[in-house]
């Protein structure tokens, strides 16, 4: 009995729907491993926060992710699973999140008895900035970048919005303003204060003059600058924050294996080192490199 057109068409979409699981399966098997060695490595417990775009099922719809309560929930699980004597390392990327979720995973983090550090590879913004804080060593890349910590309500920052009641009559300010200024300032205080209750627990003090606290309170939550401006490692230092410049390659390894969706034409290309000028370039999934071809296998 043989196949028929009707049959192999089938067979042909059988293949192609378990194709993208299979794919999925192996990345995942990946990650597990690259994770596993740099645990081995380190000799402690890690835990990879990153946060991409990701897609919805087969629609490819991208969503943009950020620290949600259920984030928190399965951190602050590996937390309590670790034991008192091993050190957690925290690869962090994500532009931040809710605050509440932030702050549970912040204060499980200064609770953890042994030296909690976090790793930065590109940014970690926001909510972000904050689990920086509450570790006792800041790992970034040469040009990783932290973020303010300032509140935001709704779609404005809350120095802002007291900016607002601070330059105008208050006979001309209406009252959703003024009820918003009020929030603002109790925003500000709740992360002044918590922000300093992370400082004083967690920079060493070898690291840090204590009297500088108070300044790095101020350049992060005040709203001098936007929300998303981008403190550098250079800036970072120079605040008085414990940072160290340079990471272990494992981890740019597993960055890797959290790629962003595929989809249209590439909008990063280049060529991997060493490299042919005389061999042909050919076009790539986005965000992967280039690679080499040589041309006698060519058609």
């Amino acid at each position: 009995m043989g196949f028929g057109i009707g049959d192999l068409f089938w067979i042909f979409l059988l293949l192609s729907s378990l194709q993208p699981l299979w794919q999925r399966r192996q990345i995942e098997f990946r990650r597990f491993r690259a994770l596993r060695e740099f645990q081995q490595q380190r000799k402690s417990r890690v835990i990879l926060l990153i946060h991409r775009q990701e897609s919805i099922s087969f629609l490819g719809i991208p969503v943009s992710r950020y620290i949600t309560i259920e984030d928190s929930e399965q951190i602050l699980r590996a937390i309590r699973l670790t034991p008192p004597d091993v050190p957690i390392d925290l690869i962090l990327h994500t532009p931040g999140g809710l605050v509440l979720a932030t702050e549970q995973i912040a204060r499980a983090l200064i609770r953890h008895p042994s030296k909690v550090t976090v790793f930065v590879p590109h940014y970690a913004m926001s909510g972000g900035t904050m689990l920086a804080l509450a570790s006792d060593e800041i790992v970034m890349d040469a040009n990783a970048v932290l973020g303010p910590v300032d509140p935001q309500l709704g779609n404005f920052p809350a120095a802002s919005i007291l900016k607002v009641v601070e330059h105008k009559p208050i006979g001309e300010v209406d009252d959703q303003t003024l009820i918003m200024a009020d929030l603002s300032r109790k925003a500000i205080d709740q992360v002044q204060r918590f922000v300093r209750t992370l400082l004083k627990d967690t920079v060493p003090k070898q690291k840090v003059n204590p009297d500088n606290i108070e300044n790095i309170i101020d350049a992060l939550t005040t709203g001098r600058v936007t929300h998303d401006y981008p403190i550098t490692v250079e800036e970072a230092t120079e605040m008085g924050l414990p940072v160290t410049v340079g990471l272990p390659n494992v981890i740019y390894d597993l960055m890797d294996l959290y790629p962003q969706p595929q989809g249209g034409r590439p909008t990063v290309q280049y060529i991997p080192m060493p490299y042919d000028d005389r061999r042909p370039i050919l076009p790539t999934p986005k965000g992967r490199p280039l690679e080499e071809s040589n041309p006698s296998q060519m058609s």
